[in-house]
């Protein structure tokens, strides 16, 4: 691949972690705001069909963000094996151990959030 379609292909993997991110974020917020107001104060059958669409909607949106970031690392990889590189690939090459964060610290925040919201519904 070229430089170009390697910096294209980083672009989509970064724009994908970003949409990814919106579902659980706005379904999180969504159930704080539900909790605050007391209107998460129904039947149990409610609260875990709540928990099931937090859930899944997380894990798939870990899935994506994981996927995304590996992704990013290898075109970083990609075009560190390049024999000239611009500027801007040597900025991508230096912020790829950064999608760590992305693949694991973002799912573990996720988790935390979950088992809150979990102990406040039950």
């Amino acid at each position: 691949m070229t430089e170009q379609e390697l910096i294209q292909l980083w672009n989509m993997n970064r724009k994908q972690i970003i949409t990814a991110q919106f579902a659980p974020t706005f379904l999180l917020t969504a159930s704080i705001g539900l909790l605050q107001f007391g209107l998460m104060e129904t039947g149990w059958l409610i609260k875990f069909a709540a928990l099931g669409i937090l859930l899944a909607s997380g894990i798939l949106g870990a899935l994506s963000q994981y996927s995304a970031a590996t992704e990013s690392i290898a075109v970083a990889k990609d075009l560190a094996a390049l024999p000239e590189t611009s500027a801007i690939s040597k900025r991508i090459i230096s912020l790829a151990p950064w999608q760590n964060v992305v693949r694991f610290v973002t799912p573990a925040v996720f988790t935390a959030i979950f088992v809150l919201i979990f102990a406040a519904l039950i």
